[in-house]
């Protein structure tokens, strides 16, 4: 089975380092999510990031359906390649 990436895209970096720490805890992740921060297209201002955590699932065993309602607590989304 391939590998799969799940991108969970948030508002802030407040939210994004709450999720990361909780997907950990909710989903078993055996990997730390990763952040990154995602300026938006001709945006300098830091409050026009939107911030990423990436989630490692080499199993494929994450129901995307689960983080959709999970991301959507902090008023983010599951990015869908």
């Amino acid at each position: 089975m391939d590998e799969v990436r799940h991108v969970l895209v948030l508002p802030d970096r407040d939210a994004a380092e709450e999720a990361a720490e909780a997907v950990g805890e909710r989903f078993g992740v055996a990997e730390e999510p990763q952040l990154f921060r995602d300026a938006l297209a001709g945006e300098d201002d830091a409050e026009d990031a939107q911030w990423l955590v990436v989630v490692e699932d080499p199993e494929g065993r994450l129901d995307a359906g689960e983080l959709d309602e999970f991301v959507a607590g902090w008023d983010g989304w599951r990015e869908v390649p």
